[in-house]
């Protein structure tokens, strides 16, 4: 069996949402199927996965470690992010369509299932805190066991400029102020999880989380931007909270420092970015040494999704998984066959890859330009922060 093309295939949904998903073919009539983590880039991208097909098209689709290898390090430089989304989604069709070779789902290829389902949270969401407190009091009432929300900007964005604003320490307030309400409200069972959203600086978000333990969080996530992994030190020796981090982060190399030195409790790996399965799986038996759980970030659609479920039934370390919309409530027309959901659980349906179907005639439909940019977030002086 030869890889014989790979094709991007980026998508708009009726609500204008772009996702990014790319389909892998070989000379069996077996499809495999992947996505890109990062949108903004994805006219890159393209190009990214175009060039990378030169060394992937031809190959046996079972030698997944050789292709990761050629792809991330055949160019003499290392691959940074625009080739790591590109690899990744690669990589992941790879996977699919190894299993779909041997009629068995991906997680058994990884180890086989460690456990039945995947406990998962919600992405809650309110311009105010009352609403926060609605709508997190709404999802545990729909059977979740975890609510999530980020760090509340202080004005609303402006939908033409696509600009909006956060004020530190009035986002500080609003945020332990939402806490607060939503754990009296939900209750001391419901985990908590808060996303930083690397928004704030250190100085900041060390108050921000000292005034917040009475609360209990499950984690604290990307407290600080990612650029510098050495600085969750200062985090570590100042705040005592759990952090999660890494969505941003290409490769297993980023997460040697956190992990070796153990400066997060969870590892916040997106299978989309990090360099897919492959290297995934990697970083994910590395945290287990360490006794750290990984949490996957996985705001994007359904490859994403089977994806991460895959790896979180073959894994032990696993803590909560990231699912912002339940599967097979978005995108049946594209994606048909989906991961399974259900009361606040997501799981692998038994059939073989990651066990999701496309309907080629509706990704062609809705085919899309795969660019654009995220809000754009100011400071009352004016200085540009963290989307």
């Amino acid at each position: 069996m030869k890889v014989t093309q790979i094709r991007s295939l980026p998508i708009r949904d009726d609500s204008g949402r772009v996702y990014f998903f790319v389909r892998v073919d070989t000379d069996a009539s077996i499809y495999g199927l992947g996505e890109v983590g990062t949108l903004g880039q994805g006219r890159a991208i393209v190009q990214a996965i175009h060039h990378l097909a030169e060394v992937v098209v031809g190959s046996d689709p079972w030698e997944t470690e050789r292709l990761w290898q050629l792809m991330f390090r055949g160019n003499f430089f290392p691959a940074e992010r625009t080739y790591g989304c590109a690899i990744s989604a690669i990589d992941i069709a790879l996977w699919d369509i190894k299993g779909k070779s041997v009629g068995r789902p991906v997680y058994n290829l990884l180890g086989g299932p460690t456990r039945n389902k995947v406990v998962c949270y919600a992405h809650t969401q309110g311009d105010t805190i009352e609403a926060l407190v609605d709508n997190s009091v709404q999802r545990v009432d729909e059977g979740w066991k975890f609510v999530r929300w980020h760090q509340p900007e202080t004005s609303d964005t402006d939908q033409i400029e696509n600009t909006g604003r956060l004020e530190p320490v009035e986002s500080m307030r609003i945020a332990v102020e939402g806490m607060a309400r939503v754990r009296e409200a939900v209750g001391p069972d419901i985990q908590i999880c808060l996303d930083v959203h690397t928004r704030l600086d250190p100085t900041h978000v060390i108050q921000m989380c000292r005034d917040l333990e009475e609360f209990r969080p499950y984690f604290i996530e990307d407290p600080i931007r990612s650029e510098n992994p050495g600085s969750y030190q200062n985090l570590r020796n100042q705040i005592r909270l759990p952090i999660a981090a890494g969505e941003q982060w290409v490769s297993k190399w980023p997460f040697r420092q956190v992990i070796e030195e153990e400066l997060i409790d969870y590892a916040r790996i997106d299978l989309c970015i990090v360099g897919g399965i492959t290297e995934a799986a990697k970083v994910t038996h590395w945290a287990e040494t360490h006794y750290i759980d990984i949490v996957p970030h996985n705001p994007l659609g359904p490859v994403s999704t089977a994806a991460c479920v895959a790896l979180c039934m073959a894994s032990t370390n696993v803590g909560v998984q990231e699912m912002p919309i339940e599967p097979g409530t978005y995108l049946n027309d594209l994606f048909p066959v989906q991961a399974g959901f259900e009361d606040g659980y997501a799981f692998c349906q038994d059939a073989p890859g990651l066990g999701i179907e496309i309907d080629m005639d509706v990704a062609e439909a809705r085919a899309a330009d795969p660019h654009g940019w995220l809000p754009q977030l100011r400071r009352n002086d004016g200085a540009f922060t963290n989307w």
